[in-house]
């Protein structure tokens, strides 16, 4: 700075203030490139050269669909969809519309958002088709899903799928649409709520409960339990802290795009983190992951554990 002594006050300002602008953007720059190599540093630390295990045929990959497959709640956009065909009024949008964005900018799910939104679908599908609503559910998939699928996550489903592996979907989401989004990208099926129908036409009833939280695990087990399959052995994907019991089901759980109470928690237990929002990866060194061949459909292996939770 004794180079500045020259200057007059109002210049060797500027002049100062220029020095420590400069300074402080080369700092920033030398920061930026040092956490870009740790970053890859972590990313290679937790390569899997051998994920997922070829021929097991005791594994299975299991997904959780909203904020981990997809962004945002597939419920939501169904009810965007319903909407455009006339299924309900403007003022029921709107609180789709605000749930969705309070999903979307909290990451995570809040029970009395779920709750509402799950109560208004079942109203408005009440005295509707089954068929119906399967046909435009694909049609919703088109105009407002599709789009939605985080690619790293898709890209995680089809190493398990070339491998020859089974992979569902674990959803609190209706089983109808859970099934719709996994035939589209290609998986064995789905775990999702089943809605009660008489007849083939909805009643506006829940058969058991939603497959949420808890539900998921148990979910799970009963299909591990029909298959034979050996869950120390699976790998489960989720965003949320209440998948952590199914999660912790398997041998190989994933926090996908978590929120802050999974990171905080997979963290602790060396969980690997994946994170697709802004395209960084954060890796986690745990139990090399491995998932197999599973069977039977997922819509079968739901009504099992919802029918163990009534029992």
């Amino acid at each position: 700075m004794a180079a500045l002594r020259w200057l007059t006050p109002r210049r060797r300002s500027a002049t100062a203030r220029s020095v420590l602008a400069g300074e402080a953007s080369a700092e920033a720059a030398r920061k930026s490139a040092q956490a870009a190599q740790e970053s890859a540093a972590d990313a290679d630390k937790g390569a899997e050269a051998d994920f997922p295990v070829h021929g097991d045929e005791q594994a299975a990959a299991f997904f959780d669909l909203d904020n981990t497959v997809m962004q945002g709640a597939s419920i939501f956009h169904f009810g965007r969809g319903l909407y455009k065909r006339k299924f309900f009024e403007t003022r029921d949008l709107a609180r789709f519309a605000w749930q969705q964005a309070w999903f979307r900018l909290a990451g995570s799910e809040d029970p009395e958002h779920m709750r509402d939104a799950r109560d208004s679908a079942l109203s408005i599908v009440k005295g509707h088709r089954v068929s119906e609503l399967r046909s435009i559910g694909e049609e919703i998939y088109d105009e407002y899903m599709a789009e939605r699928i985080w690619p790293g996550t898709r890209a995680l489903a089809q190493a398990h799928l070339d491998a020859g592996q089974r992979v569902w979907l674990v959803t609190a989401a209706p089983v109808e649409i859970a099934q719709v989004i996994a035939r589209r990208l290609g998986l064995t099926g789905a775990l999702g709520t089943v809605a009660e129908s008489i007849g083939g036409v909805y009643t506006g009833k829940l058969v058991g409960e939603p497959l949420h939280g808890p539900a998921k695990a148990e979910a799970v087990r009963a299909l591990a339990i029909a298959e034979s399959l050996d869950l120390s052995r699976c790998a489960a994907y989720s965003d949320s802290h209440n998948d952590i019991p199914m999660l912790s089901l398997v041998g190989h759980p994933y926090a996908i795009n978590p929120d802050s109470k999974l990171r905080k928690h997979a963290r602790n237990l060396e969980w690997r983190l994946r994170d697709y929002r802004t395209g960084r990866k954060a890796a986690k060194v745990g139990i090399p992951a491995a998932a197999g061949v599973g069977a039977v459909a997922g819509g079968t292996a739901a009504a099992i554990a919802l029918h163990r939770r009534r029992r």
